[in-house]
């Protein structure tokens, strides 16, 4: 009778709703604080995301409409004459041209480098693992400045050239520490031993080892190393401002939040006039919006791939190194 009615009130318990168990457990206290979690999490994803739909909300609204304020987070006069009118330009598909090529040759070069340098820094028995280790540290702590820097790839020959955005960033300390820690502490050295035993030489070992059991960690250093390309904009006014056919999207978006504050008004009475005449137009305003979504869309749709990666090279690439 007894486990009869222990074997009852278990039962009772399991149909009792999630809340209610929830009260049982952690009284009023501890609910509270959950809900309060949720209303600043909620919150917080809300004023992430308002500004980003605002502006999708304005790209994709009637620029002439778009004067008159009042958009939300819905268009109120849908068109893509906007998207229409950026896409057109040669300026803008050639710098995409040169974003992308700058992105994937940077990603790869620097994945590349990277791999090799914290492999060799992660065998024990390389000599120089130490001192190296400690240069790596070292640079990212103090470094020469800008004018010594730009001097520097003046005499390497790399000013008005698409290779100073690739060459001065293909080794980068914190990616280097990141995947050595993560081979240390993932990747057993009887794994290595064993394919050493069996006559692979470093770089087999390197490559098809090593590179295929660090997935996670690569697909964390990929996405830093591309967005951080696909979003610079400095190194083209600094290196290449006189080299129109290497400007990139967000320099050229950059141009664009310039000349916005420069002509606005003179767009805006432009504008108007069209809009009497009966011509559809665009405003910098709506310009600037349709390219801030055309330079942010192509990293949203990379990221959803890389997450899954991207946290667990962190968690487990942040172990001691």
């Amino acid at each position: 009778m007894y486990t009869e009615k222990i074997k009852q009130g278990n039962m009772q318990a399991a149909r009792r709703p999630g809340l209610i168990k929830r009260l049982m457990k952690d009284g009023f206290g501890g609910l509270a604080f959950d809900i309060g979690i949720y209303l600043i999490m909620f919150f917080i994803i809300v004023v992430t995301l308002y500004p980003f739909l605002h502006t999708i909300a304005v790209s994709f609204n009637d620029a002439l409409d778009s004067l008159r304020g009042g958009i939300g987070l819905w268009p109120r006069q849908f068109t893509l004459f906007n998207y229409q009118n950026l896409l057109s330009d040669p300026r803008i598909i050639r710098a995409t041209g040169v974003s992308i090529a700058r992105t994937f040759f940077g990603a790869s070069l620097n994945l590349f480098a990277c791999m090799c340098l914290a492999y060799v820094l992660s065998r024990k028995e390389y000599v120089l693992r130490f001192f190296m280790l400690r240069m790596l540290i070292f640079t990212m702590f103090f470094s020469s400045g800008l004018i010594p820097f730009f001097l520097l790839m003046r005499q390497l020959g790399l000013v008005a050239t698409f290779w100073v955005y690739i060459i001065p960033g293909m080794v980068s300390a914190w990616n280097v520490i990141i995947m050595r820690s993560y081979i240390e502490n993932s990747i057993p050295d009887s794994l290595i031993e064993s394919a050493r035993i069996d006559g692979a030489t470093e770089f087999i070992t390197l490559f098809r080892i090593v590179f295929p059991l660090s997935l996670p960690v690569i697909a964390t250093v990929v996405l830093w190393t591309a967005v951080g390309q696909w979003n610079s904009w400095f190194d083209v006014s600094l290196y290449n401002s006189t080299r129109p056919d290497l400007f990139t999207l967000q320099f050229e978006l950059q141009r664009v939040l310039m000349q916005t504050l420069a002509v606005g008004n003179v767009h805006q009475a432009a504008a108007v006039g069209h809009e009497l005449a009966g011509s559809q137009v665009t405003s910098p305003q709506a310009t600037r919006a349709a390219m801030t979504i055309v330079a942010t869309l192509p990293i949203l749709m990379v990221y959803p791939f890389l997450q899954r990666y991207f946290i667990q090279g962190l968690t487990l690439g942040g172990v001691k190194g």
